[in-house]
């Protein structure tokens, strides 16, 4: 073990300058804007590193993916969940807001990507009966009941029977969504009752793994 007159931790202190002087923390700062995307949304967790946003990418998404399906994501932000279902035929990202999707469609430009601005709940241009899986996360949290029953009713006549229907949503029974003034008032149990009620049947619920939501899996 070095004694206190070792220049040890000294030297180490001065390697660790030299390695995050201004020269080169620029030029890392340079090849990180050259080479990273920066991608909205990324700041609420990155589900390739937070262990339950992966749990929800590794059980909810991705098992899901098939180039001959077609999906549909509602409110995809800057692609956060968007980039793990790019695999698919025919993807349809579906926001109410124009600058949303511009700004997906900044990081996300691919052929079989369909932009698509609703004007709240509905789904233009989607074949009736075309969808074989629908995901939203991070949008119905914001939504009340009311906009919520009226998107369940609105999708039931674009899924295929049998499609998966991946929705996260806000669970008031959880401290983090009380405290979150942004989250809307829902919990699991009127959540289930608005999906049975629009003629859904339910597959699976998750309403433990996140901290302030819930996930819900039906079909018809």
């Amino acid at each position: 073990m070095p004694d206190l007159d070792t220049s040890l931790h000294l030297d180490m202190l001065n390697r660790f300058k030299k390695r995050n002087g201004l020269p080169l923390r620029l030029l890392r700062a340079i090849k990180r804007e050259i080479f990273s995307k920066d991608i909205y949304g990324l700041q609420w967790g990155d589900p390739d590193v937070a262990p339950p946003l992966r749990f929800i990418k590794d059980r909810y998404v991705l098992p899901y993916v098939n180039a001959k399906h077609n999906a549909i994501e509602i409110g995809p932000g800057g692609g956060r969940w968007t980039r793990y279902i790019l695999g698919f035929g025919k993807l349809y990202v579906v926001d109410y807001y124009l600058e949303l999707l511009k700004e997906l469609k900044r990081n996300f430009n691919m052929r079989n990507i369909i932009f698509i601005k609703n004007n709240g709940t509905d789904f233009p241009g989607i074949e009736e009966g075309s969808i074989d899986y629908l995901f939203s996360f991070g949008t119905f949290v914001h939504l009340d009941k009311h906009i919520i029953e009226a998107y369940l009713k609105n999708m039931k006549s674009i899924v295929k029977p049998g499609a998966n229907i991946v929705i996260q949503y806000s669970d008031k029974t959880k401290i983090m969504a009380q405290l979150n003034k942004g989250f809307s008032d829902n919990t699991p149990d009127e959540m289930r009752q608005m999906v049975l009620n629009a003629g859904y049947k339910i597959l699976e619920e998750d309403t433990t793994t996140l901290w302030h939501s819930s996930v819900i899996r039906f079909t018809i």
